[in-house]
């Protein structure tokens, strides 16, 4: 965080909803999202200098896990205040472990800033980002950052932003010197010592501002809702800057228009032509659509507003949960007035929406607000009220989760969740100490409430703790957190994958358990026939004893004791499936036999055959497929080929790209999220969902460990 010294008083409350601006910032990890946030609090007079990610001093890279990796990995709220209005910016890691925070933020905004380095070109993942904005219609414009980088290069940037998201990114402003030309203005705006001055462009400039002039009128004219412009202008008619303007501003907010616009965050240019757009040409949160809202019974709710006036509707964007200061809740009000020491209502309705495949478990409760603040990073300055459009940060929570919704006790209300990605990356973990056991639960259960991409599973088959992520960074983040947060030391195992064994044949077991050592005695034995069941992985139990040889009272036991011998498995100690056992003969004693006494025969009669004939290994295997660009699928299958995997065919999805569909066994894909983001530089993306269980070939059976 910023120090305290270098900070003057920050963005307070919004009187009107119509004076905030929601601005998300998105981008590559290393594009300068943070300290381009730096740069506009300076700008805008919030801070009297920039912190820096190499020194750890930034406002929103202020976790500990942030300061010592450099680089964001979570959302972080800067307010500002220009011209009147109040910007809310959001910071949101680049990388795409973290990709559920970015989601996070795209939810909490009404409009994005795409930041691309002029020192790269455009990668795979923002141009699939753009593509999701660009179906929702949210309003963008594209930030060129790292001007003074050695191999900076504008126009390059800005034709590989012209080719990745489109012929409607065009520029505003030209970089010139230590400062910008502004293209309709025909003015440059010069920076030095924190100062902007400005002055007409030298002539040098001319040709290259009627070059780029003349496209950017002509784009905005295209977008006009005056159909009578574009004749006009064509037939030579000089369109007056102000027109020109205010149809910028109206498709920018509509989001069919994206200006892109230099800046240089160490110098400061551009931020503040920059901060021009955030307030006068992105939309106000009332001209944003909200969510879809339902009744915690799923019954769809009546369009609201955004209104301070209106029912409560609030949602948690972001939980943070701290050892010493408690829980504290980031939350967007969309609708009504959020106030201290009031009673509102929290509906977690995850299942409803995803499933039973998350963390969350429902809940609805009353809670009462506790301190309400606006954050600047670490800081927290308190709120007397917060009204629908703004953002805020709410303390002592104590069950509220990301995702929750807030609304009236009265009036119950749930927002329908963002979309959560899901986490594909398994890595199973054990406390380090049995003492940290409990430690470590705990742990795990806030570390869920906060991060919705996080999947605590409790195999109950393999007896491990498995913790679902995104990726190895995000699961380096979890570990991170529970030593340095919650104090548990934790180890990572080698991940079991939950085998099953079978029968490879017929065979016969005779299970003997005689144990006489005075006084009341065991006694039972009993012969087994044991065959692969011809309906795969079902177990059916066949009595033929005759002649009374079995008594019929523990016929059962001997059926049970099987059942607890195939829980246990006869050789690698995998569960036991697909058999049929016919119970042919026995023996019992009028005194000693019990039903303990036949449930151990079984289990050793079950032994006995599997010692008799070949026991083989089922692995589950997985349907996964594998969504990628067009000159990547050969390389995809590939891959999958070389992981025991049976391709099933492919489908062309839109232009340019092919969604491959396969059955690939679990223990080969156990680590596929990471290869295949490896393999196409972050392209493609995949799903997976269980298939069945097959036998698992003899080659691979002899790698399992018992």
């Amino acid at each position: 965080m910023a120090d305290k010294a270098n900070t003057s008083q920050g963005a307070p409350g919004a009187d009107s909803p119509a004076a905030i601006r929601n601005v998300v910032l998105v981008g590559p990890s290393g594009a300068g999202k943070t300290t381009l946030v730096e740069a506009l609090l300076v700008a805008s007079g919030v801070l009297t200098r920039a912190g820096s990610v190499v020194d750890g001093t930034t406002v929103c890279d202020n976790d500990d896990a942030e300061i010592r990796q450099q680089r964001s990995v979570g959302l972080a709220l800067a307010p500002l205040l220009h011209e009147g209005v109040k910007v809310n910016l959001i910071d949101t890691p680049g990388y795409a472990d973290f990709v559920g925070e970015l989601r996070a933020g795209l939810r909490a905004a009404d409009c994005a800033l795409f930041v691309i380095p002029a020192n790269e070109g455009v990668d795979e993942p923002t141009k699939a980002l753009w593509q999701e904005c660009d179906q929702v219609g949210m309003p963008r414009a594209v930030v060129v950052t790292k001007l003074d980088h050695a191999r900076a290069n504008y126009e390059n940037a800005l034709s590989a932003a012209q080719a990745a998201f489109g012929d409607k990114v065009l520029p505003l402003y030209l970089p010139a010197g230590q400062g910008v030309i502004g293209l309709l203005s025909k003015t440059h705006y010069e920076y030095a010592d924190g100062k902007r001055t400005t002055h007409p462009p030298e002539a040098s400039y001319e040709e290259l501002i009627e070059q780029h002039r003349g496209t950017l009128i002509e784009g905005i004219i295209e977008e006009s809702e005056d159909e009578s412009l574009m004749e006009r202008y064509l037939e030579g008619e000089e369109i007056g800057q102000d027109v020109l303007v205010e149809d910028l501003e109206r498709a920018v907010a509509r989001g069919s228009f994206f200006p892109a616009i230099p800046v240089c965050s160490g110098t400061g240019v551009g931020t503040l032509e920059l901060l021009e757009i955030a307030t006068s040409g992105f939309p106000s949160p009332p001209e944003h659509q909200l969510p879809e809202v339902f009744t915690p019974h799923g019954v769809a709710k009546g369009k609201l507003s955004c209104d301070p006036a209106g029912p409560l509707l609030a949602e948690v964007v972001k939980t943070t949960s701290d050892p010493y200061v408690g829980r504290v809740s980031l939350v967007r009000v969309f609708s009504g007035t959020i106030r201290p020491d009031t009673t509102v209502h929290v509906s977690g309705h995850f299942t409803s929406f995803f499933g039973e495949a998350n963390s969350h478990a429902d809940h609805d409760e009353d809670e009462r607000i506790g301190t309400l603040s606006f954050p600047l990073g670490k800081q927290q300055r308190p709120a007397s009220g917060v009204v629908a459009g703004d953002l805020c940060a709410i303390g002592r929570l104590t069950r509220a989760e990301t995702g929750d919704t807030l609304s009236d006790k009265a009036d119950p209300l749930v927002l329908k969740p963002w979309a959560m990605p899901e986490p594909l990356l398994p890595i199973a973990v054990q406390a380090r100490a049995k003492t940290d056991e409990d430690k470590l639960s705990g742990g795990l259960q806030r570390l869920a409430a906060e991060d919705p991409t996080l999947r605590i599973e409790q195999n109950p088959e393999t007896h491990q703790i498995v913790l679902w992520c995104m990726g190895e960074a995000h699961s380096d983040v979890v570990l991170d957190a529970l030593a340095n947060r919650y104090g548990v030391s934790v180890d990572t195992v080698e991940l079991r994958v939950p085998l099953r064994e079978t029968f490879g044949g017929k065979a016969k077991g005779h299970g003997r358990h005689v144990k006489q050592s005075g006084g009341h005695g065991q006694y039972a034995v009993c012969d087994i026939e044991v065959e692969p069941h011809p309906e795969g992985n079902d177990f059916e139990f066949v009595d033929k004893v005759v002649g009374g040889a079995v008594p019929r009272q523990f016929i059962p036991s001997v059926e049970k004791g099987i059942r607890a011998q195939m829980e246990k498995g006869v050789g690698a100690g995998y569960p036991m499936v697909g058999i049929r056992v016919t119970l042919l003969d026995g023996k019992a004693h009028s005194v000693d036999s019990s039903d303990m006494a036949f449930q151990t025969a079984g289990g050793l009669a079950l032994r006995e055959a599997a010692n008799a004939t070949k026991v083989n290994l089922l692995e589950p295997v997985d349907l996964v497929s594998v969504l990628v660009p067009d000159e990547l699928v050969g390389a995809v299958m590939s891959d999958l080929s070389g992981r025991r995997g049976k391709l099933l065919g492919t489908d062309k999805i839109g232009d340019d790209r092919t969604l491959v569909k396969a059955e690939v066994p679990q223990v080969e894909i156990t680590r596929y999220s990471i290869d295949l983001r490896s393999l196409s530089h972050g392209a493609a993306s995949f799903t997976r969902s269980f298939a069945r269980y097959e036998a698992m070939p003899d080659s691979a059976a002899s790698k399992v460990k018992v």
